[in-house]
């Protein structure tokens, strides 16, 4: 019992049995408009689609790995990771305090970027932005490639985590070569380690599902709206044309698999879960939902994310960020196929 089996509950039970067909007859019912029953109850309609993935995919998943978070967060563990990590951040040019940036980031990345002000210097506060917009997935994506690789097998979990985490390694270590500046000494007080209050735990889950339904579900909706339009008018057809030689010959991956990279970049848990949908649906063979994992993990930050690097980075850094971590993403999932 799990996540998973949460979320075949969820999707085809509740929602394939009974609140599907529920909402597609009240829709045709009340709204005789073609377009309009499309748009809410077609093949990317924004019942049947985004609030199926929202709700029945991505919450549960979602909501399983803020628990976790909750009580190593309530435990007092956090600074000791630091502590501990603090040799492997100084490979990177960093020191042990950048970890905590970074954990943040498996929650959310645009809070994350936000954190990375923590660090002393401009040099360590660019390096720990790049790797959080190219290595670190937010937790509602997380829990999405966690709830797939464990429909496959422990291997796929090992080449999943160890191509991000050599890819994160390698990233940093050659940001640390090219970005100048000084290197700063690492002190953090250190708390005693508690035993997780469980009202605490239950206080933090419920505050971050209500983060989530308040910040996501919008822009699942608005991903699903765009990727209606496009479908609508044609142009869906025609990116997945132009980024087959990358997805379809680099990649190894069906043309579909476009519309979750596309997606990605408005809310990177909507391409993920649209990765587990195609996987539920045996359009991905193992090999393709992990290349299409690792590639989705180093994809371009989410719009969100995006604009918030703008913000306290500049334009002229975030676009140079983009202009490494999206190459570096296809070329990552490209060697792991080869």
């Amino acid at each position: 019992f799990g996540a998973g089996t949460l979320v075949n509950f969820f999707e085809k039970i509740i929602f394939g049995r009974y609140v599907n067909p529920m909402i597609t007859k009240v829709v045709q019912l009340i709204i005789p408009v073609g377009f309009i029953q499309q748009m809410l109850i077609g093949e990317y309609g924004l019942f049947t689609v985004a609030l199926t993935y929202a709700i029945a995919i991505i919450l549960p998943i979602t909501a399983t790995f803020f628990i976790a978070f909750a009580i190593l967060e309530d435990s007092g563990y956090l600074p000791r990771l630091a502590i501990m990590s603090n040799r492997v951040f100084n490979i990177m040019g960093l020191n042990g305090k950048a970890v905590l940036p970074m954990v943040l980031g498996l929650g959310c990345g645009t809070m994350a970027v936000m954190t990375s002000r923590i660090l002393e210097t401009k040099r360590e506060r660019l390096i720990i932005t790049f790797l959080l917009a190219l290595a670190v997935p937010c937790s509602a994506q997380l829990g999405v490639i966690l709830g797939m690789l464990g429909a496959l097998s422990f291997k796929a979990t090992l080449v999943w985590s160890g191509t991000v985490m050599g890819t994160l390694l390698f990233s940093g270590y050659l940001a640390s070569k090219v970005i100048r500046g000084e290197k700063t000494e690492f002190f953090l007080e250190i708390p005693p380690i508690r035993k997780p209050n469980l009202m605490n735990i239950l206080v933090k889950t419920l505050g971050r599902i209500e983060w989530y339904l308040k910040e996501a579900v919008p822009l699942f909706i608005l991903g699903t709206f765009i990727l209606f339009a496009l479908h609508k008018f044609n142009f869906l057809n025609t990116l997945e044309a132009i980024a087959s030689p990358v997805v379809v010959s680099l990649l190894g991956l069906p043309e579909k698999t476009t519309e979750s990279f596309i997606l990605g970049f408005l809310r990177r848990d909507y391409g993920a879960a649209g990765l587990f949908a195609m996987a539920e649906k045996g359009m991905l063979t193992p090999v393709q939902s992990v290349v299409s994992l690792v590639t989705i993990t180093l994809f371009i930050p989410c719009l969100a994310n995006f604009f918030m690097i703008i913000k306290v980075r500049g334009i002229k850094t975030a676009l140079s960020i983009i202009a490494i971590v999206f190459p570096a993403a296809f070329l990552g999932g490209g060697i792991l196929n080869w």
